[in-house]
This record gives structure tokens, C-alpha cells and sequence, in this order.
């Protein structure tokens, strides 16, 4: 680039000089703002920009920039309580690598790129989408989104691909977080949202924490289990490895990966023989356990041992512990969603919960926890590729005339369902999609077989990417586009337990950067297509949504910013009307979901679930291995998770000091059995091998995981991407790719990498 791309204030040269397109480094925490002596001119009180939790906190605001953080302690989720990202998220808004201006590639350049003129950016793209949908159909023109934009810029994308654009093609980075969750909910309850407040957790008598490393992920959930147990709470953690939280728990599941389901199918078949069922319950409130306890009778407890890997004993204490509690909360994330079998694994989670009949009362619950930011929001309002707003099905006629009739236009004009994030890439690669815009979406990182991807994007004729740093997947785009950071525009986003939060504008963008959503509008009037896309707030956006959402499974029609903040977020579905005689429910509205009188359950004339009849579903599933199991040329398994400094792709954490001082670069984490096996020692450069790609990394021997498995985060991009060697197989209803399991050699490397040289791996 011909400027530095950063705040546009002076900088020691040390710092510039520390920044590099995949990072600083941790020289550069010694120059960044600190949270001391500043006497800011406002507070904003909002809420952090990484996960689902979405903890409260207090903005500390000086000459339009964000120089320090103070605890919200009134939040009632976190009560002031951070997690290191939270403590530190501020360090990024000042950060120099901060996009000010638009840029298009241009090899010349140096760093290649060239600023170009906000106005004449937005030219270039709309004449570069009219022309490919002119010349090769509109869904040669795809879009991928993010799940950490508010819910109002989620609505407008996709209201922006199926109305502005017309396009099939729309996903978004939700696909590699919530989806299998969100489907399994969606055939067992007919909803897909956290059941319980994490309130619940706190009176449980059993806590089933299965595939999430909570203590790391989503360290504040890690209090409310805490706090259970020493009031009694007996606590189960199923993992390949011992997590923090596993080190204190009562019973720790030592789980193969990828055997999830026969593990659940395990469980159930000995609470089965020893009738710690709720009848009643099953009996009134669920369909479908005959066929369950058929599938899950051949599942003894030697059988489940064999396959998962984990002790007969420890099996049976499991079962005595959920089978045999009177209250009871199951929790689970990733571990189980990474797979090509990923719903069939919540679906297996689920059926423990409906078999005990803990649901849908206080102290009893289920929850799936949520990754990113608007993790739950994102998945609600239309930026999938078969969803339309309120959790309304694309594909459904009814549905799409109710939002037709919201938008103003024909029906007939809404595409049919497109596909999913990762087979637009194959399409991309194909030649099939032409052209494609992404939003707060870093693929180039965060999507299995990354080389393969890499090479998809290079085939577009053109890639406009719409972000605040230049992304490892940016450096790929014709044109680049300033967007906003969360503290940097109002809206808001639907947190882990289902609770609608507002987030306040702390700061503007600065310079050319826009909020995304005025880019969008931007783009929308330049293509001459503005009808609909004239919004001049979040709160007019969110006005739109909550009529759009209004009689549809995800019903915000009753929520206004005002019940927001006066209740600290309001809880879907929250309708604004309920039938005559039924009562509405209450100011933060459907705190906890499924219980027997609740005024769903009023209003259905039936049980609690989503479903017509009000029944919960109990689905059979059968035990299937991973898409790619290990072999005598590849015989290890490897896994991949996150590391609490760290958040997804690292495109904003990688660039906050002391977080990269708390974990610099990922390693290859291993046994000691199987480093003595390989003549590796800690610290020692490792090389690891797929059938896709290959990374160097060094080695940390540590006792906390399975012999036969090793574990590397994947937040990193170039060489140190652990994305190169995962697999792209998918589970074949959410479509989610196999994360958590693929086959590789490891051995140990004849030299260090040469990162410096060469940050891009090889082709």
C-alpha cells in the first residue's frame, strides 16, 4: 500500500516496523494504549465484540477513540466479570492497521494495494456486480456474511441478496459455528435457541458438559458452573482432552473423536435397563422413544467402550449420575458439531435430556453454546441460504409471501434456496460463481482445506471484501472496503441464552470507513436498485425486522429498544399480540422455553415444543465413524479448538498485544506416549501431514490428551494455519465441515520454517 493503514496518528517507528500483514508482534503491547491516567470524556455502557456470551461492559471514550474498559456490574449475565479478551478488546479500535481508506489490488503497489476513493470504490463494485449477473445470471454473484454483525446488518444482507440482488447464493461464517446445533433443536423441540437462562445452571444437580471447552471458550459460563457446584452440583466433562474446567470436574470422559453418538446411545441404553426414565414426561410430552431405545439397545455398555474409547466404569457413572438426578443441565458446543454426523450428535445429546424429562422447569435444561459474537441473532433473520426472516423457510410458499408482502414486491422475485459457504467456493472454483462480496468473513482461515479455497478466490473475476483490518482473505478481493467495528455503530445482538442486547455506539468510524450497513445502502443505490434499502438508523432496520419476523417460530414483533433497556434484553419469541384469553408473556419476555402453561403452550392448545402437536421429538441415531478415520499412512487423529486469548480466525485478536503475548502461535499439543514414540520433544519443530497440506509448528508435550490424538488452535493464518490439513467433508444436513476429526502422520521436522520468507503455504 502507498500509506500505512492505520490510524493516521504517528507512530514510533518500532511499532510500524512490528506490524505485519498476519499480526503484530508483541513488541508492539509495549506501545499500545494502556487503560491508565485518561480521563475519558464519556462511558458507553455496551457489550464485548467476541462470543456468544456477550458479557456487559463499560466503553471508556476519549476524542472518539476507545482507551479503556470499566465492569458493568448491573449486567445481570456477567456482573462485571471479563474474560482476557474482554479486558483488552478496546486495544483494537486505535489499532494502525485499522482500514481507513478503500483499496484495490493492484500488483504495482507496494503491499498490493492502492487507496481508491470511497465513492469510486462503490462505482467499481456495482458496475462489477451488474456485469457479472448481466453476463452469467444472478447467481453467478454470491454473498457470504458473518454471525458477529448485529442482527439489523444480518436482516439487510439478506434482504440485500434476495431482494437487491436476487441472488440464490447468500450464507454466512454461522455454517462452521451453530448449524448442526441449530438443525437438532429444530427436529427434536421445532426451535432452535438455548432452552434456559444460565440462571438454571446454578440449581442443578448434575452439570453434562460435552464438546466445549468452557473455561476457554466461554470463560463466564465457567462461574455459573462453579458457582453449582458448590452448592453440590455433581459435573461431567466429555473431551479428547483435559480441559481447565475437565481438571476439576467429579467425572472426566476421555472421548475418541467422532464417537459422540455411541457414547449418548451408550448412556441411555443403561438408564433404559435400570428405568431412570420419566414416563410421565415421555409419555405426554414426546414422540418417537420406541424407536429410540430399538437403536439404542445393542449399545451395552462393553460395546460403547470399545468404540469411544472411554472405561466401562466411567460410563456407568455417567448414566448414574444424569439417569438418577433430579435436576439437571447439558451443555455442548463445537466438539459434537464439527462432524459429519454433527446433528446426529445433538440429536443424541437431546435425547438424554427428553429421556430424563429435566426441561423446560427451573433448574433443569439444555443449551447449545454459542460461538460468536451474534451467534444466535445471526441465524434468525434471513442470511442463510434457505431462510428467510423470523426463521421463516425460503422454500415455503407461505413464507415467502408473508415477506414479500414486508419487502413490497412479488413473491416470484425471491430466489429459491442457494447453497452453502463452502460450496460456494466449490462453485467459485468451478467457474460457476462469478463474482462475490464478503462481510465480516475470513474463509482464507476459517474454512477447511484452505488451499483449495485460496485457489477458489483467485478464479473470481471479482471479490470485494467489506472489513475494518486487512484479512488474510481481503489480500485476495479487487476492491476493499472500510467497515465498522461493533463499538463503532448501534444495533443490537442475541446472546447465548437467547436474551436480545443492545449495543451502543461508542465511537465513529474514522476517516472513509463506513458502518457496514451504509456501505450495503451504498451499493444498493449505486446499482440503482434503492427501494428498500433507504434505512436511516439501526432502529428503523430493526423496526422492519421486527414486522418481518412477526408470526414466525423467531418472533421479535414485540421487542422495541426501549423493553431492551429496560429489562437488560428481552428473550424470543416476544410477540407484540397473543390470542384473546391467552396472557402475554412477560417484560423480558420467554425467559425459559418449553414449560408445560407457558403461553405457547396456551396459545397451541398443547405441549410446550414447537411442533403442531406440542411434543418434543426423541430421533434415532445410529452410530457413524468420521468422514476421514486414521490408517496405517496417516495414524493419528487430529483435532482443532480455540484457546481463551484468541477468537476465531484472529483477524482482530492477533492484532491486540497482550493477547498474542499470552499465546504468540499455535502448537501441536501431544502426549508424551506419542511424542517418545515419534522422538519429539517440547518445543521441538513438529511437522504435521494430511492428505491436503502440510504444517510446521512447534510441539507441546503435555499429559492432558489422548495418545492417539493431537490438538492444534486454529486462530492463525499463511504456514501456521492448522486449516490447511482439515477436511472439507460435511454433515449432510446442516452442512458443517468435519473439524474436529481428520487422519494425519507427524514427525519431527528436519528445520525450522522460514516464515518470514514465505507467510503464503505453497500450492
Amino acid at each position: 500500500m502507498t500509506e500505512p493503514v492505520g490510524t493516521g496518528r504517528a507512530l514510533p517507528p518500532l511499532e510500524l516496523e512490528t506490524i505485519h500483514a498476519f499480526g503484530p508482534t508483541r513488541a508492539y503491547a509495549a506501545g499500545a494504549r494502556t487503560d491508565t491516567g485518561v480521563e475519558p470524556d464519556k462511558r458507553v455502557k455496551t457489550h464485548c465484540c467476541f462470543c456468544g456470551q456477550q458479557c456487559g461492559l463499560e466503553l471508556k471514550v476519549k476524542d472518539n477513540t476507545v482507551v479503556g474498559i470499566e465492569p458493568w456490574y448491573e449486567f445481570p449475565f456477567n456482573r462485571g466479570m471479563l474474560c482476557p479478551k474482554g479486558v483488552k478488546r478496546y486495544l483494537q479500535q486505535a489499532h494502525p492497521d485499522r482500514l481507513l481508506h478503500a483499496y484495490e489490488r493492484d500488483s504495482k503497489s507496494p503491499g498490493g494495494f492502492r487507496p481508491l476513493g470511497y465513492e469510486a470504490a462503490i462505482r467499481r463494485v456495482a458496475e462489477s456486480i451488474e456485469r457479472i449477473q448481466r453476463e452469467h445470471g444472478r447467481d453467478a454473484f454470491a454473498i457470504l456474511s458473518g454471525a458477529s454483525l448485529t442482527t439489523e446488518k444480518t436482516y439487510l444482507m439478506g434482504k440485500f441478496a434476495h431482494m437487491c440482488l436476487r441472488t440464490a447464493n447468500i450464507d454466512y461464517n454461522g455454517r462452521l459455528c451453530m448449524v448442526s446445533a441449530g438443525a437438532g433443536n429444530k427436529k427434536a423441540f421445532g426451535v432452535d435457541r438455548a432452552a434456559n437462562p444460565w440462571s438454571d445452571i446454578l440449581g442443578a444437580e448434575v452439570i453434562f458438559i460435552t464438546g466445549a471447552n468452557v473455561a476457554e471458550c466461554a470463560p463466564i459460563t465457567t462461574n455459573y458452573v462453579w458457582q453449582a457446584r458448590e452448592h453440590g452440583a455433581k459435573v461431567i466433562v466429555v473431551d479428547p482432552r483435559i480441559t481447565p474446567l475437565a481438571r476439576t470436574c467429579d467425572l472426566f470422559l476421555p472421548i475418541k473423536p467422532g464417537r459422540d453418538t455411541a457414547l449418548f446411545n451408550g448412556i441411555l441404553q443403561f438408564m433404559i435397563e435400570k428405568d431412570w426414565l420419566d414416563h410421565e414426561f415421555i409419555e405426554r410430552y414426546t414422540v418417537g422413544f420406541d424407536a429410540v431405545a430399538a437403536e439404542v439397545r445393542p449399545w451395552t455398555l462393553r460395546r460403547t467402550a470399545e468404540v469411544t474409547g472411554i472405561a466401562e466404569k466411567s460410563i456407568q457413572r455417567a448414566a448414574e449420575l444424569w439417569g438418577q438426578a433430579k435436576t439437571s443441565f447439558l451443555m455442548h458446543a463445537r466438539g459434537i458439531e464439527h462432524h459429519t454426523h454433527g446433528v446426529q450428535n445433538v440429536l443424541g445429546a437431546i435425547n438424554l435430556v427428553l429421556a430424563s424429562g429435566r426441561i423446560g422447569r427451573p433448574n433443569c435444561g439444555y443449551a447449545t453454546i454459542t460461538g460468536q459474537a451474534n451467534g444466535q441473532g445471526g441465524r434468525e433473520h434471513g442470511q442463510k441460504c434457505d431462510q428467510l426472516p423470523g426463521g421463516r423457510d425460503l422454500a415455503n410458499p407461505e413464507h415467502r409471501a408473508y415477506v414479500a408482502g414486508v419487502w413490497g414486491i412479488d413473491p416470484n422475485q425471491l430466489p429459491q434456496p442457494g447453497v452453502d459457504a463452502y460450496e460456494i467456493m466449490r462453485k467459485a472454483h468451478a467457474g460457476e460463481i462469478k463474482g462475490l462480496l464478503s462481510l465480516c468473513f475470513n474463509p482464507v482461515v476459517s474454512l477447511p482445506d484452505n488451499n483449495f479455497v485460496r485457489a477458489a478466490l483467485e478464479k473470481l473475476e471479482f471479490f470485494v471484501a467489506i472489513d475494518f483490518f486487512l484479512s488474510e482473505t481481503a489480500r485476495y478481493a479487487h476492491v476493499v472496503l472500510p467497515g465498522s467495528l461493533q463499538e463503532e455503530d448501534e444495533g443490537t445482538v442475541t446472546q447465548v441464552e437467547g436474551r436480545i442486547i443492545r449495543i451502543r455506539q461508542a465511537v465513529t468510524p474514522p476517516a472513509e470507513a463506513r458502518a457496514d450497513w451504509r456501505i450495503i445502502q451504498d451499493i444498493a443505490r449505486a446499482l440503482g436498485r434503492e427501494q428498500g434499502f433507504t434505512f436511516e438508523s439501526p432502529e428503523q432496520m430493526f423496526g422492519e425486522l421486527r414486522v418481518a419476523s412477526k408470526g414466525g417460530v423467531i418472533d421479535y414483533s414485540g421487542v422495541t429498544y426501549e423493553r431492551i433497556e429496560k429489562n437488560f434484553g428481552v428473550f424470543w419469541p416476544c410477540p407484540s399480540e397473543t390470542p384473546e384469553g391467552v396472557p402475554a408473556p412477560g417484560p423480558q419476555g420467554t425467559v425459559r422455553l418449553f414449560e408445560p402453561g407457558s403461553w405457547n403452550s396456551v396459545a397451541k392448545g398443547a405441549g410446550p415444543f414447537y411442533f403442531p402437536d406440542g411434543k418434543a421429538r426423541f430421533v434415532a441415531t445410529p452410530h457413524r465413524g468420521p468422514a476421514e478415520d486414521v490408517d496405517a499412512e496417516y495414524p493419528i487423529i487430529l483435532t482443532s479448538g480455540r484457546v481463551v486469548s484468541q477468537f476465531l480466525s484472529g483477524n482482530q485478536t492477533r492484532r491486540i498485544g497482550p493477547l498474542v503475548d499470552n499465546f504468540p502461535e499455535p502448537k501441536v499439543e501431544m502426549h508424551p506416549r506419542l511424542a517418545a514414540r515419534l522422538g519429539i520433544a517440547d518445543g521441538d519443530w513438529t511437522t504435521v501431514e494430511s492428505r491436503r497440506g502440510t504444517c510446521t509448528l512447534r510441539a507441546a508435550v503435555v499429559q492432558t490428551i489422548r495418545p492417539d490424538t493431537i490438538f492444534i488452535a486454529y486462530h492463525w493464518g499463511g504456514r501456521k494455519s492448522v486449516n490447511q490439513l482439515t477436511i472439507s467433508a460435511q454433515d449432510p444436513i446442516s452442512k458443517i465441515p468435519e473439524f474436529k476429526v481428520c487422519a494425519v502422520r507427524v514427525r519431527k521436522a528436519e528445520a525450522a520454517p522460514d516464515y518470514a520468507g514465505q507467510l503464503e503455504p505453497q500450492q
